[in-house]
């Protein structure tokens, strides 16, 4: 054994609503996502953002809240970012306006009359804006409180952005082709298919599915008797597609139809959902939004309880007066977010009544206590009010332990320690001590000595993720000589006991989990980057988001070739380039184990450092930069 040294009208039915062939969109078509291929490193292009502050004082006019969306091609992206400053700057407009090559998505807040005003402007601007939906609402003036500069109401910001909803937690995926989004039915369309099917106990083909956050379906959510209603109880919107392949049997040769505050999420989900071929073809959206179900239906109809806004008035009720929200202490019902309590370890805002909220409350939401996180788990020394940082697995290197490995990367963590927390681990196959003797031609003898081995105070245990065929584990504490020198490409031969290792990672992630990302060096690499390969399989057990894989080899445990391109998770892979001349794992084998992963989905970074994690500019920037698309 040696070391490797590294609109429905009710007289028809169901069937009005559920053509077998889709009626032609109202919708002009739009282009469909591009992003760029980061594997060649290029500067990460600058957003503009414009900030203004709000008058302390509330206008004399009535004031009121713009909300609206529009995917469609923009040619000129220059010219429609001078339009939105030069026009919301004119009006006295704060808020949010976010701009990209795809189209626009706009929450504002002014006088009524500046708000009519914008919206005649963009009308005008281009014809591509002919049939945006413009939810426009009157309410209170936002004070410059903790609600309102939460809900960026204190200051208008304009930015150009890849994305209008980042619809994926992975930012480099392609999103889906919103012109393959489903059908819109008006607020009257939607309401009477939801009755009908609720009356007809034989129209059980209609699955309700609820695109937003769990902190939104908390305090107000479609209920209809009869009908099956999908709650994915999701903490992010970019959390949805992972919730979506999990449960698509639920959703296969149903009519689903989605709903969400304004609309826009539903474009994108549905898209994904036609996207997954035969069987999901039949997808429908509320257009508008339950703010257009509402203004339809002013008593809630089938909507109870509020809907959840992202701006400064918090949520949006109907004159049904039942509360569907509880406290996350008492349970009471209580569905009032404008304390603004958040979870400790998430940030996902929580209810919490007015009796139980103390200043020194720490609140723990319902997914993180899924996941065994609690109230006890927290150290006195943790700062409330910091912001969550990235929880990374990390798996050393053949011949290594976790002490050695958190030693080694030492400045990385340092580096990343605003943004990330790195978490060791041992792997489960512990090693013998070999080492390589060298002859000794010093000394005065007609047969070299032997070197003697190294001292036992040498002998730390040692450990590996996968061991030779003929492997076996040891707990000795004393050196023993090689049969041979060392090769230093036998990791090549090193691919038995994956299961062990799959196991005991299973055991880390439910006793030490949840983990954002994984980061794997060497042989830490090459089990980091099977367990990719087999991530589903693996769902609700392993799970993470990235995995960042340096000086990395592809190992096939299973006996199963891995094909080019079929790993969707996202990743980020640290090698030495040719001229680095890693000594321990070939450039070739790095890179092949980079084309594994789907292109639009990996980052390359090649070095000249040789076999470590280089952590000096402008690698390190280039690994920040990797790692706040997560955050």
């Amino acid at each position: 054994m040696t070391p490797d040294p590294n609109a429905v009208d009710g007289r028809s039915g169901l069937l009005s609503y559920f053509p077998t062939h889709r009626r032609p969109s109202r919708r002009p078509h739009s282009r469909s996502f591009h992003f760029q291929n980061l594997r060649r490193r290029t500067p990460t292009p600058h957003l503009p953002v414009m900030e203004e502050k709000t008058v302390d004082t509330p206008p004399s006019e009535p004031y009121g809240v713009l909300l609206y969306y529009r995917f469609t091609s923009v040619p000129d992206l220059d010219h429609l970012l001078s339009f939105y400053r030069q026009n919301c700057d004119s009006l006295s407009l704060l808020g949010r306006v976010r701009l990209s090559a795809n189209g626009v998505n706009v929450t504002v807040g002014g006088k009524l009359s500046c708000l009519e005003k914008h919206i005649d402007a963009v009308k005008s601007f281009d014809t591509c804006f002919e049939g945006t939906d413009f939810k426009l609402a009157s309410c209170n003036y936002p004070f410059n409180d903790d609600v309102a500069r939460e809900c960026g109401f204190t200051s208008l910001s304009i930015r150009v952005v890849k994305e209008l909803v980042t619809f994926s937690s992975c930012p480099l995926l392609t999103p889906p082709d919103i012109t393959n989004a489903g059908r819109h039915l008006s607020a009257l369309e939607f309401h009477s298919a939801l009755h009908t099917s609720g009356i007809n106990p034989l129209d059980k083909d209609i699955v309700l599915l609820d695109a937003r956050n769990l902190y939104e379906t908390r305090i107000g959510m479609f209920e209809t008797p009869g009908v099956e209603t999908l709650d994915p109880r999701i903490r992010q919107y970019s959390d949805l597609p992972s919730w979506v392949d999990d449960h698509s049997e639920q959703l296969r040769g149903k009519n689903v139809l989605m709903y969400c505050t304004g609309g826009i999420r539903c474009e994108m989900a549905s898209a994904y959902i036609k996207s997954k071929g035969a069987g999901f073809e039949n997808v429908f959206q509320l257009f508008g939004g339950i703010q257009r179900y509402l203004e339809q239906f002013p008593d809630g109809g089938y909507f109870k309880g509020k809907n959840f806004v992202f701006d400064h008035r918090i949520s949006v009720a109907s004159s049904d007066p039942k509360i569907l929200g509880a406290c996350l202490f008492c349970s009471l019902s209580f569905d009032d977010y404008s304390s603004r309590c958040r979870c400790f370890h998430c940030r996902m805002l929580v209810l919490v009544c007015s009796k139980c909220q103390t200043d020194e409350a720490i609140y723990v939401c319902e997914l993180c206590q899924r996941h065994g996180k609690s109230v006890e788990s927290i150290s006195s020394s943790d700062y409330v009010g910091a912001p969550r940082k990235l929880r990374i697995l990390c798996l050393h290197g053949f011949r290594q332990n976790a002490s050695s490995f958190k030693g080694r990367t030492a400045s990385l963590a340092k580096k990343l320690k605003k943004i990330a927390e790195l978490v060791f681990v041992d792997a489960p196959h512990e090693l013998p001590y070999i080492y390589c003797p060298v002859q000794d031609h010093a000394k005065e003898s007609s047969s070299p000595s032997l070197q003697p081995p190294p001292p036992p105070d040498n002998c730390r245990r040692k450990f590996a993720w996968f061991i030779a065929p003929d492997g076996t584990g040891s707990s000795e504490t004393h050196w023993q000589a090689a049969d041979a020198q060392f090769d230093p490409l036998q990791y090549q031969q090193q691919t038995e006991g994956f299961d062990a290792s799959v196991e005991h990672l299973r055991s880390i992630f439910a006793l030490d989990g949840p983990f954002d990302g994984i980061l794997g060096f060497s042989q830490g690499a090459a089990m980091a980057a099977s367990i990719c390969s087999l991530e589903p399989n693996l769902k609700g057990e392993i799970n993470f988001r990235f995995a960042i894989l340096c000086s990395g080899f592809a190992v096939t445990p299973l006996g199963k070739k891995i094909e080019n391109g079929s790993i969707k998770i996202p990743s980020l892979h640290i090698f030495g380039s040719v001229v680095g001349k890693d000594r321990q794992i070939d450039n070739e084998a790095s890179r092949y184990l980079a084309s594994l992963f789907e292109d639009g989905c990996s980052v390359v970074i090649e070095h000249g450092c040789g076999h470590i994690i280089p952590t000096r500019h402008p690698y390190i920037d280039d690994i920040k930069s990797f790692l706040h698309r997560f955050i």
